[in-house]
């Protein structure tokens, strides 16, 4: 069982890395792959050698998670990409590079007639440009803003396309002492080839969709209480699990599609949804979508960010609630359950759980008893766990964009830090989640910039932020004794 969810874990981190980090360093994935999963595997050493009842020294586990993220930082820093690299005068401002940065690109220069042309796209009194400081991966264009942030940015960008064409990146950040300065960077779809290659490629999509199916199909049948023995009997058996693979499937590709609709509606080049298929475990660990374009504003970062949970849930609670309905109600474990024990799951672990397990069994669960989940019931379930963990605000997590559009990038990037030390505490009560505890360790608190990163969120999309703050937090903490004394 140990080396089945080190198997887990491992899986879980290479493609984290490969979606986070390999963008933004020349480090291997392996390399850091290898670092991240140090702990892990010296932990398990201990396990085998000196069995599980004696605890690892409190040195070595300090140790471990010390030096461990420093190295993994070192190997970033190491190998990151020269275009992503600030100069020392400009370490305290967002790094003025598109989101989604391809090999490195030479700023070409420009003459004095150029530099004045490029003086004449900024009108005073929008924003007031006063001078222009030239770096190796950027153009910093410094000065006071004078109009609202939407009107500067939009104004200036214009200007620039209508005499640069598409030759700049126009970026707006939040530089010293708040003050929002422009940055143009060099345009890399001018420089790249694969522009013109297709960027949806439906084969791949169906073709992992299909396996995927099939593996969370054969992972139902055993939830379904299906034996291997009965299955070679009667393959037709495998049906059972059509339930819980069609309940996965629909809330996973729904949350997904909800970010790609999201990314179309503002112009972003972005692929379809790919699930990845695993033999075992839940059948799956996901799917995933890549973002092929910056993120033109705040409102569009907080749009496709929020789309794809409210889309999942929109799903998945419904399903929960038929699902529910259809599972039975057994004695409580005496060792506890947990929110991942299907068999007998324990409502109280989750407010959210508490609150619909009474909505719909009423006075049939009490305080000491668990459920049994159907397996619609249990593809429900993970989808308010994929919910959850997708909306830690971390870094480029869901949730991490949520904070960054709403509050900016520097207070996104606190959040994160302070989130990631709340769900490790987290982890000491529900011990399943420690997995994901230690992997936000290694997730960048702070998400890529928009390219206007100034302009801020409308009250809606702020009370919409909140809500879906407000849904992670239900999902994930217990239900307060309080609480529980009162329906039970």
């Amino acid at each position: 069982m140990v080396f089945f969810w080190l198997l887990v874990l491992g899986l879980l981190t290479y493609v984290l890395l490969e979606r986070s980090v390999s963008r933004i360093t020349r480090t291997p994935v392996w390399l850091l792959w290898l670092v991240m999963m140090l702990p892990a595997f010296i932990l398990t050493g201990w396990v085998i050698v000196n069995g599980s009842e004696a605890p690892a020294p409190t040195a070595l586990l300090l140790g471990l998670f010390v030096a461990c993220p420093l190295l993994y930082w070192a190997l970033i820093q190491k190998g990151r990409r020269s275009e992503l690299k600030a100069t020392p005068a400009a370490a305290s401002e967002p790094p003025a590079a598109p989101p989604i940065p391809p090999k490195p690109a030479a700023l070409r220069p420009i003459d004095k007639d150029e530099e004045a042309m490029l003086q004449g796209c900024f009108p005073w009194s929008v924003y007031y440009l006063q001078n222009i400081e030239y770096r190796p991966q950027a153009m910093i264009c410094r000065g006071q803003l004078r109009a609202s942030p939407t009107v500067a940015y939009d104004t200036v960008r214009d200007n620039i396309r209508r005499h640069f064409g598409d030759r700049f990146l126009v970026l707006f950040q939040e530089g010293l002492q708040g003050k929002p300065v422009f940055a143009l960077v060099p345009n890399p779809q001018t420089e790249r080839s694969d522009r013109a290659q297709p960027l949806t490629r439906p084969g791949l999509a169906l073709g992992l969709l299909t396996v995927t199916l099939f593996t969370t199909t054969a992972v139902g049948t055993y939830l379904a209480g299906v034996t291997e023995a009965q299955l070679q009997a009667s393959p037709a058996l495998i049906l059972q699990g059509l339930p819980y693979a069609l309940g996965l499937l629909i809330i996973l590709g729904c949350h997904e599609m909800g970010h790609y609709l999201a990314a179309r509606r503002y112009g972003m080049r972005v692929t379809l949804p790919y699930f990845i298929p695993v033999p075992f475990f839940l059948g799956t660990l996901g799917a995933f979508i890549q973002m092929k374009s910056p993120v033109p504003n705040r409102r569009a970062l907080f749009d496709v960010g929020i789309a794809g949970p409210l889309s999942g849930l929109v799903v998945a609670i419904p399903l929960l609630l038929w699902g529910l309905s259809q599972s039975t109600v057994v004695p409580m474990p005496k060792d506890g359950s947990s929110l991942l024990n299907f068999e007998a799951l324990d409502p109280k672990a989750s407010l959210m759980l508490t609150l619909l397990s009474k909505l719909v069994l009423g006075a049939n669960v009490s305080a000491d008893q668990a459920i049994h989940l159907h397996p619609v019931a249990i593809a429900g379930c993970l989808g308010l766990v994929v919910t959850a963990l997708n909306l830690m605000p971390v870094g480029q997590l869901d949730g991490g964009h949520i904070v960054h559009a709403m509050y900016g990038q520097r207070i996104g990037g606190v959040v994160g830090r302070v989130a990631r030390l709340l769900v490790f505490g987290l982890a000491l009560v529900h011990p399943e989640l420690m997995i994901w505890a230690i992997l936000l360790f290694f997730i960048p608190a702070a998400d890529q910039p928009a390219l206007n990163d100034v302009s801020e969120l409308d009250d809606r999309r702020d009370f919409l932020g909140l809500l879906a703050l407000t849904l992670l937090v239900m999902i994930v903490l217990p239900a307060p004794g309080i609480l529980t004394r009162l329906l039970y």
